[in-house]
C-alpha cells in the first residue's frame, strides 16, 4: 500500500491533481468482491473513484454475502488515478455456519491493478468502441482455520495445486447514456477455485483457462440502478464441482460519496461435502470520492 501511495503522490505532484469528483454518478462502479471497480461479481473497464482524467479518486468498501451455510466478508480500498489506473487491496474472509464446518475460517489477501487502454465509456457516445481495460489480481490464500481437528489446515490438502495465484482479465464496458444502459463483458484467465478461497489449480487440472463474465445495468434514475451479472467458474478440484455464479442487484447512490448495493446471488454448491445449492443475500457499502 505504501508503494501505491507514493505512486499517487508522485503522479499528483507531476500533474497538479486535485480530487474534483468530475465523473458522472455511478460511473466509478461499485466494489467488486475481489476489490476492483465494477459490479459485485465481475470487474468493469471503468476506473474506481470519481476523479476525472485530470484528478484522482478513492473509496473504501465493506461487503457481506450470506447463504444458507456460509458467509463471505470482504473489505478494502481502491484508488483511481487520472481515470486511467486503478490500484486496489482487499481481504476476504470465508466462514461456515453449519456443523461440522461451523468453525471454518479461510482468509485471502488480494492486490489488484487495472489500466484503461482504449475508448471512453462516457464521452465517446458517438463511437461503437467500448472502454477497454486490462487488469490483474494477485491472490494469497492464508490457509484453512477451524478444521485442525480433521487435520486440514491448507488448501493443498483438498487437492489444490497452490495457495497463491494471479488472475488476468480484460474488460469492455459500454454506456448508452440516452438509454440509461450499461453493458460489460470480461474475459478472465484464471486457475482460482471459488475465487481462490479453495486455492489454485487442482487434482483434475492445473492450467489457465478463459472464463467469461458479464453484467448489464439499467439506470432507473440518477441515483438508482438495477441489473444482473454472470460469472463462469473453472472446475479444477475433485472435491468441488464448482458452479457458475449469478446475481440480480439494486445499487443506490444517494451521493457521489456513498453507494449501497443489495443483491440476491446463486453461488452453487461448495465442495462435495455440502451439495446444497448456495443462495443468499449480498450487501455492500462503499464510501469515497
Amino acid at each position: 500500500m505504501l508503494s501505491s501511495s507514493l505512486l499517487l503522490c508522485q503522479f499528483a505532484g507531476a500533474q497538479d491533481l486535485t480530487p474534483d469528483m468530475g465523473k458522472l454518478t455511478a460511473t466509478g462502479g461499485v466494489s467488486q468482491l475481489e476489490g476492483a471497480g465494477g459490479g459485485g461479481l465481475t470487474p468493469w473497464a471503468l476506473i474506481s473513484g470519481y476523479g476525472s482524467r485530470d484528478s484522482y479518486g478513492a473509496n473504501v468498501h465493506y461487503t457481506q454475502v450470506k447463504t444458507q451455510d456460509y458467509g463471505l466478508k470482504t473489505y478494502g480500498v481502491a484508488v483511481g488515478i487520472a481515470d486511467r489506473v486503478e490500484l486496489s487491496i482487499a481481504k476476504q474472509e470465508f466462514t461456515g455456519s453449519l456443523a461440522p464446518l461451523n468453525a471454518l475460517n479461510i482468509q485471502q489477501d488480494i492486490v489488484g491493478v487495472k489500466v484503461k487502454v482504449l475508448g471512453d465509456a462516457v464521452y465517446e457516445q458517438d463511437s461503437w468502441m467500448p472502454q477497454i481495460a486490462v487488469g490483474a489480481m494477485v491472490k494469497r490464500n492464508n490457509g484453512i482455520g477451524g478444521l485442525g481437528a480433521l487435520g486440514v489446515t491448507n488448501v493443498k490438502q483438498l487437492g489444490a495445486n497452490d495457495d497463491r495465484g494471479v488472475d488476468y482479465y480484460a474488460s469492455a464496458t459500454k454506456i448508452y447514456l440516452e438509454q440509461s444502459l450499461l453493458i460489460n463483458g470480461t474475459l478472465r484467465m484464471t486457475k482460482a477455485n471459488q475465487m481462490g478461497i479453495l486455492g489454485f489449480g487442482g487434482d483434475k487440472k492445473n492450467k489457465y483457462e478463459p472464463m467469461l463474465e458479464g453484467s448489464a445495468a439499467y439506470l432507473v434514475n440518477r441515483k438508482l440502478a438495477i441489473g444482473a451479472e454472470y460469472r463462469m467458474k473453472p472446475r479444477n478440484l475433485g472435491v468441488d464441482n464448482e458452479k457458475d455464479y449469478y446475481d440480480v442487484f439494486v445499487a443506490y447512490f444517494p451521493t457521489k460519496n456513498l453507494s449501497i448495493t443489495a443483491a440476491y446471488a446463486t453461488l452453487g454448491d461448495i465442495t462435495v461435502f455440502n451439495p446444497t445449492n448456495q443462495r443468499g443475500w449480498y450487501l455492500s457499502l462503499q464510501a469515497g470520492f
